[in-house]
Parts: C-alpha cells; sequence; structure tokens
C-alpha cells in the first residue's frame, strides 16, 4: 500500500469522524498530548546534552552547577505545557470553555515549572557562591531561603489566580486582612530574617567559628547558617541546631577573636603553701644567683636593696628594717623569665606572672600569658609542659603547693597524737 492511499485512507476516517465532533476534539486532543510529550522528551535530551557538552570547557564551569541543581532539566519539562498551550486552537470543535480551561490548566502547569526553574536557580547560584572567598565570612543562605519562600507564595497566588481564570490582584488584595495571621503563622521566620540579617551585616557569625553557647549545649564550630536555624557541631561530634533569633536574643561567645589573633591565652594559678614563704639566706643567694634566668634579676635585686638599706643607716641593722629577697618573689621572677624565654609563648602578647589575694587554699600565683598557636592539642601540651616545668622547681626555692589533707594524711598524721604511739597496734607476724 503506497502513501497516496495512506492519505486517502485518513482523510476518509477523518471525514467520517467529522459527523462526531466530540469524539473528533478527543482524539484530537490525545494527538496533541502525545505530541506535547514527545517534544518534552526531545527538548530534554537536546538542552541536557548541549549543557553537558557545554560545560565540559573551563570557561563555562558554572554551567555543571546548573545541570547538578536541574535548571536545565525543569526548563525542559515547560515544554509539553506550552505545545499545549500553542496548540489548541489547532483543534477542532472545541468549546470556548473547554479550551479556556485547558488553557490555564496547561499556563499553570507553566508557571510551575518556570518556579522550579528559579528555585533550582537560587540554588546553582548558591553553590557558585559557596566557591568564593566572600562565602567563609558571609553567608547568604538565608536570603536565598527567604527570596525561595517569597517566589512560591507569590508564585502560588499566580497558580490559583490562574486555574480559577481571576486576576492575581483579587487574592493579593485579601492577604491585607489576613496579615495578622500571617504575622503569627510566620513570626520565627520573620524573627530570623531580622537576627540573619544583623548577625551577616554585623560580622558577628560565619561558617567555621568556634562558639560557645552553654544555655543551649552547644561548644563547637558553626557548620551551616540558615534562615531558620544555625547548626554547631560540638567536639563531641554531636550536632546542636539553634534557631538563629536565640544568637541576637541570647548572648555566646565566638572565639573567632582569638583564632586570628595568632595566640590563645594561658590563665591558671598556683597555690602556694603560705607556711613555705621565707626571706632567702645568704648562702641560697649566691647559689640562685648562678641560674641562668636570674642572674640578671639578682644582680639588679641586690644592688637595689643594698642601697636602700644603706640609705636606712644604723637602724637597717635590725632584721625588721632592712628590705631582703624573699623566695615567692624569686620564684616570680623566675616563672616570668621561663614564660618569655619559652619558644612557644608569644613574645608580642602580655605575659606576666602575678600574685593574688591570699585565700584559704594558698597563695594563687597566676601564669599569664599566651601561646603562639591557637590549636587545641598544642595549646594543651604546651600548658601542661609549662605547668610541669613549674611545679617541679618549686623545691628549688623552698617552696610547695598547697594540698587539701587527705584521708591516709589525717591518719597517719592525727593517729599517733590522739592514740600515742604505745596503743598503735603492731602488725601481725604470719605463722611460718
Amino acid at each position: 500500500m503506497d502513501f497516496k492511499q495512506l492519505w486517502l485512507n485518513a482523510q476518509d476516517l477523518w471525514g467520517a469522524l467529522e459527523q462526531h465532533p466530540f469524539l473528533q476534539s478527543g482524539l484530537a486532543l490525545m494527538l496533541l498530548l502525545v505530541i506535547a510529550l514527545v517534544l518534552g522528551r526531545v527538548a530534554r535530551y537536546l538542552i541536557l546534552h548541549a549543557s553537558r557538552m557545554l560545560g565540559r570547557q573551563p570557561a563555562l564551569h558554572w554551567i555543571n552547577d546548573f545541570r547538578h541543581n536541574k535548571v536545565f532539566q525543569r526548563l525542559a519539562q515547560m515544554t509539553p505545557s506550552l505545545v499545549i498551550q500553542f496548540g489548541l486552537h489547532l483543534v477542532p470543535e472545541l468549546s470556548k470553555t473547554a479550551m479556556t480551561f485547558l488553557g490555564n490548566v496547561a499556563l499553570s502547569f507553566t508557571i510551575l515549572f518556570l518556579l522550579l526553574s528559579v528555585s533550582a536557580l537560587l540554588n546553582a547560584l548558591l553553590d557558585i557562591y559557596a566557591r568564593t572567598e566572600h562565602a567563609r565570612t558571609r553567608s547568604i543562605k538565608g536570603y536565598v531561603q527567604l527570596g525561595k519562600m517569597v517566589l512560591y507564595v507569590f508564585g502560588a497566588i499566580i497558580i490559583v489566580a490562574t486555574l480559577i481564570d481571576r486576576s492575581p490582584l483579587l487574592l493579593l488584595s485579601g492577604l491585607g486582612a489576613m496579615s495578622a495571621v500571617i504575622l503569627l503563622v510566620y513570626k520565627d521566620t520573620l524573627l530570623s530574617f531580622v537576627a540573619s540579617v544583623q548577625l551577616t551585616s554585623n560580622d558577628m557569625l560565619r561558617v567555621g567559628d568556634w562558639i560557645e553557647m552553654p544555655q543551649v549545649g552547644a561548644d563547637g564550630d558553626v557548620v551551616d547558617i540558615t534562615l531558620h536555624t544555625v547548626k554547631v557541631q560540638n567536639f563531641d561530634k554531636t550536632i546542636v541546631s539553634i534557631p538563629t533569633w536565640r544568637l541576637m536574643s541570647e548572648s555566646f561567645r565566638n572565639w573567632r577573636g582569638m583564632q586570628q589573633s595568632g595566640g590563645r591565652r594561658i590563665k591558671r594559678s598556683l597555690f602556694i603553701d603560705a607556711s613555705g614563704v621565707r626571706f632567702i639566706r645568704d648562702d641560697e643567694e649566691e647559689k640562685l644567683s648562678q641560674v641562668h634566668l636570674l642572674t640578671g634579676y639578682m644582680a639588679r635585686k641586690k644592688a637595689e636593696l643594698k642601697a636602700w638599706n644603706e640609705a636606712q643607716g644604723n637602724v637597717a641593722a635590725m632584721s625588721a628594717n632592712r628590705r631582703r629577697m624573699t623566695n615567692v618573689g624569686t620564684f616570680r621572677a623566675y616563672a616570668l623569665a621561663y614564660l618569655k624565654s619559652h619558644p612557644e609563648v608569644q613574645p608580642n602578647m602580655t605575659c606576666m606572672v602575678r600574685q593574688m589575694q591570699t585565700t584559704a587554699q594558698g597563695i594563687p600565683l597566676e601564669i599569664y600569658c599566651f601561646t603562639t598557636t591557637t590549636v587545641w592539642a598544642d595549646y594543651e601540651r604546651i600548658q601542661g609542659d609549662i605547668f610541669d616545668y613549674l611545679l617541679a622547681v618549686l623545691p628549688e626555692f623552698g617552696l610547695s603547693l598547697y594540698q587539701q589533707p587527705s584521708g591516709g594524711d589525717l591518719r597517719t598524721g592525727l593517729l599517733p597524737a590522739v592514740l600515742g604511739s604505745a596503743h598503735i597496734p603492731e602488725p601481725q607476724k604470719h605463722l611460718m
């Protein structure tokens, strides 16, 4: 059978269908739908293939972000509805009401896939921005989420208005009466948006910052900042989600300043037993003068005290009238010299050893300095090494730490005094 005969048979079939207009319209609509779906598949293949080819060029690498976020796929999905919109007038015997209804439905699908395309485009732009240097200090994820939310709200209004064949302004005018309800429903969203703007504009929080917020159990690094929540990964690898607005209404500690300064503070005290504080004897002065870190200090101090005592005249002969060096003061000078000579103590930041107010636990000598690193593990190692050494060198100055007595100390010290040495039972000898 040749093509001419097929064409004649098709004309005869179409002429027969003219006697049944509803059947003719239905078949035409089905044919239009099939053509729209086929063209949609073809458009999807062509667009994705072209984007894949263009994405291989280094100058157009951003196209891969569009492709991974399905921007081109969403655009291709608009093809069937567009074909139906422009092809409806070709359907014979289609009533005006049906044409209007089907056209509105097709337009609604076009608007829906257009909204999805814009949403995917915002996601792609967010991925592109995340690779820039500004993303380390400024997070725009909250703004993108707010934009998508507004887009969906207005898109839903337009789609509903299209389906009911009314002007979108009619629906938008009704939002004024519902403003109180909208504010109540989106209260947290509005609070979070305002907080997000303030946090970003004032540079109070960045991704990667170490923050501490005990009231919500947060102590770790910020891993994500969104419109509604800020995610913090604690050092035990747990995740804490903090509402964004709470970061503005409540206080939190940001350790970014410490990390940027290049030094982390050591602020810890040694509690010296007050009973060991005394003047240094002459033989101890000679011995301590040979300590490398104290040579300059001892020479200056001796000259200063000698000049002061000579200025006092004969009254300096009495011990209470003349100035002398103490073991705790000399140790304080030694500890300061040790810190300043330490290679891992920051020389350009505050460094001192100060005596705090005496307490029931002894005399606090506070070590105050900064390490040359902010890495947590290295900081703890340096701090431990410093205090290990200072604790070990204390006896060289006739000093010791205050330590509260334990049960064993009480038994050892008080039991002989209470019972007497004669009443202390001898250890039993085992029979051989």
